[in-house]
């Protein structure tokens, strides 16, 4: 604990906008570098008539060819689409998403095309600053405990949920911890 940064606080304060956005986002960075991801982020945005990123009635008047051009890819475009559909239908139930149990917010999440368990997770973490949660599909969690335990080869998901046992309820600091411990 003495080699990390302290713990930041959750859920992370520059993300002021609505889940919608905050799931919005995540979309667009998924598997693109940092700065290729905030240039499309920014693209998008700048089709919403407002300084912010385009409503759900908005992502889905904007025709596909306009996602597209921004820098969207197909699939992205259509998990975008989606995650505006099941927001305006209420299936996601954003608003109240935040009192609902984790292992909930997973089941409703990954029922948009595009957001996986991982995704889910780092929303509850990020967004929703859960205090209890380890992400065994995260490569660099594996990492950090690979460096952490000294082992030979990287745990895994499963093996990282069984060691992250002992951690609970507070597993998300366990998180930030392993992953510290990669970050030279």
């Amino acid at each position: 604990m003495s080699k990390v940064p302290p713990f930041p606080a959750f859920p992370v304060a520059a993300d002021t906008g609505s889940h919608f956005h905050s799931l919005a986002k995540a979309i667009v960075h998924q598997q693109l570098a940092v700065k290729a991801a905030s240039t499309i982020h920014g693209r998008v945005r700048a089709l919403s008539p407002g300084p912010r990123f385009p409503t759900p009635p908005q992502i889905l008047a904007l025709p596909e060819v306009q996602l597209r051009a921004a820098g969207l890819s197909r699939a992205k475009t259509a998990a975008i689409k989606d995650l505006a559909e099941k927001t305006l239908d209420g299936s996601l139930g954003l608003r109240s998403i935040g009192r609902r149990p984790d292992q909930e917010v997973v089941e409703i999440l990954t029922q948009v095309r595009g957001i996986g368990v991982w995704s889910a997770q780092m929303f509850l973490l990020f967004r929703l600053g859960r205090q209890d949660v380890m992400a065994g599909g995260d490569l660099g969690l594996q990492e950090g405990l690979r460096i952490l335990d000294g082992l030979k080869e990287r745990p895994t998901p499963k093996q990282l949920e069984e060691r992250a046992e002992v951690w609970a309820p507070l597993r998300s600091m366990a998180s930030w911890v392993l992953w510290r411990l990669t970050s030279p």
